[in-house]
């Protein structure tokens, strides 16, 4: 059995909206419920769990009920910060649970293959995020700007979601995290830290998340490129 959690509680700043992105329109329905019903047609997904910002609980619901073809899905309060959100999702996932998955709730185009390979290499692994190679060639800079290394591009990767652990894994790294004061940069951070190992599942491109009103457009020729 594989729990879904999607933090949707984020300010949607650069998206420079006056609604939560989530809930903007693309391909005729809402961003969040594009990506909750990508979700519900895997066999392998028994459960969603939506952080909400806590103003807007009752509005995600709301939608929610209206929407058709959607898995059991219970919302829950969202933090401050996306870690803090996925925290709060973690305390209502079920014993019998064995696989978590965490998903950007910005991220509809990601393709069904995608979600339960990250589901059954995290089975598998104990941890698994989606990830496609890095095209750009990267840069480490110091304080003041300058260059200091350039690492080897066939050794990176850009990281997307979904990221997937078994459930006993990522509930100790999110427990030490918070003992510890610890704010990671994705899922996985917290995971690595503990000495665990994450395999990488290939995703593709299409996979982005929409931040700024350009990703807009761009997930909308991704979706009629597709049909």
């Amino acid at each position: 059995m594989a729990t879904a959690i999607f933090p949707a509680a984020g300010q949607s700043r650069r998206m420079h909206s006056s609604i939560n992105k989530n809930f903007l329109e693309l391909d005729g329905q809402p961003i969040l419920v594009h990506t909750l019903l990508k979700f519900s047609r895997s066999d392998m997904i028994d459960k969603l769990i939506i952080a909400a910002a806590i103003d807007e609980v009752e509005l995600v619901e709301e939608m929610l009920n209206c929407a058709e073809g959607l898995k059991p899905f219970q919302v829950v309060v969202g933090g401050s910060e996306r870690q803090y959100s996925i925290a709060n999702a973690l305390k209502v996932v079920s014993d019998d649970c064995d696989v978590v998955l965490v998903h950007d709730a910005a991220r509809p185009l990601v393709s069904l293959n995608t979600v339960e390979e990250v589901v059954e290499t995290a089975r598998t692994y104990g941890g698994a995020i989606a990830a496609m190679p890095e095209k750009n060639t990267i840069k480490v800079i110091d304080d003041d700007g300058f260059v200091v290394d350039t690492p080897p591009r066939s050794k990176l990767v850009s990281v997307q979601t979904p990221q997937g652990f078994r459930r006993d894994i990522i509930l100790k790294a999110y427990e030490q995290a918070e003992r510890d004061n610890f704010l990671g940069t994705d899922d996985s951070s917290l995971v690595e830290r503990l000495g665990y190992k994450v395999k990488i599942v290939k995703s593709d491109y299409k996979n982005i998340k929409i931040t700024t009103p350009e990703d807009i457009l761009i997930a909308k020729a991704f979706l009629r490129s597709d049909h």
